[in-house]
């Protein structure tokens, strides 16, 4: 019998890590700052790393240790998640009658998935299980995958953008796009010097898209370097042209969630129609996704209350279910 549980979710751009009991016990960013050169000790982890990000000296480096939703680099995976866990303080993970369960993308392939459980069996979590991330993230948000309905989750993460439909204990179609969240960044850095000649580095393009996302101002302050004197300089940038700049990465993702309704039952496009479409994950809070997809599909579209934390919410909740377990996590 369970006791508790853990639910983690290493995202590209943001580990988050929810006890059954406790609620979240870690949000912070999946970024670590290590030697460019010999032994990659980490010097500083999460919100530290981050901060530190574009500011040390070259003898150090800010990476990353996942990409696209899995391990980028195994080495650097192990270390990110020891010391993370090591970081939480009490060791949850090792008690008897605790369960761990570690969020995948959907998509995800069986080398990146036996990557990511020897990362953490190296880290010293021990035995865990994995879950689909889209899976996770409904559960979080209060929906039943063991329903004999069929439920659509859209999630734009940092690395990955996710179409999953899943119904009565297993996934009925996915579809994947490696163009989501770092993608919309890559896409406001490069409108910012093109259309207004001002150069920015990735965190500033970062706060620029989350800030459009998150304020109600029509508008926004970027601070820069003019691309042509190479000196300081302010831009005020409507909060439209944020929007015109990660279209390309917007329209990507419509046509992922259409090839995976190609790839569905009738039936279930039906209960769809009826149910809506659930969108979670960071990128699905920018302005106007919600109505993107309401006019290229007629679905109504249902943003999470807790898009960035729902999916280690799920997580810890599916632990705590035999039956969820069991028709999803570990296959």
């Amino acid at each position: 019998m369970v006791w508790s549980a853990l639910g983690i979710d290493l995202g590209t751009a943001n580990t988050v890590v929810c006890h059954s009991r406790r609620g979240i016990v870690l949000d912070e960013p999946s970024v670590l700052i290590v030697p460019s050169a010999g032994r990659r000790k980490p010097v500083a982890v999460g919100h530290e790393a981050q901060e530190l990000a574009g500011r040390v000296p070259p003898r150090l480096v800010a990476v990353r240790p996942f990409q696209d939703g899995v391990v980028g680099d195994l080495e650097l995976a192990k270390s990110y998640i020891s010391t993370t866990l090591r970081r939480l303080g009490a060791r949850w993970w090792k008690r008897p009658k605790v369960a761990a369960v570690l969020c995948a993308p959907a998509g995800a392939t069986p080398l990146e998935r036996r990557a990511l459980l020897e990362a953490a069996d190296e880290a010293g979590m021990g035995k865990v299980l994995l879950m689909p991330e889209p899976v996770a993230g409904a559960v979080g948000c209060g929906l039943n995958p063991m329903e004999p309905r069929a439920h659509m989750v859209v999630d734009v993460g940092g690395g990955t953008a996710e179409v999953a439909v899943f119904s009565y204990g297993g996934v009925v179609a996915e579809r994947s796009s490696r163009l989501a969240g770092d993608e919309m960044t890559l896409a406001v850095y490069q409108y910012l010097r093109a259309q207004h000649h001002i150069v920015v580095d990735k965190l500033e393009a970062e706060d620029v898209k989350i800030r459009a996302s998150t304020e109600d101002s029509p508008s926004l302050v970027v601070k820069g370097m003019d691309a042509a004197t190479g000196r300081g300089r302010l831009l005020t940038l409507g909060v439209e042209e944020v929007s015109e700049a990660v279209q390309p990465v917007l329209d990507a993702i419509v046509q992922t969630l259409s090839a995976c309704l190609d790839d569905m039952p009738a039936r279930a496009v039906g209960d769809v129609m009826d149910e809506g479409i659930l969108a979670i994950g960071g990128g699905s809070m920018l302005i106007g996704f919600d109505k993107l997809i309401e006019s290229a599909f007629g679905f109504a579209v249902h943003p999470a209350e807790r898009p960035l934390t729902c999916v280690a919410e799920g997580a810890a909740r599916s632990a705590l279910s035999p039956e969820i377990l069991d028709a999803y996590a570990g296959k």
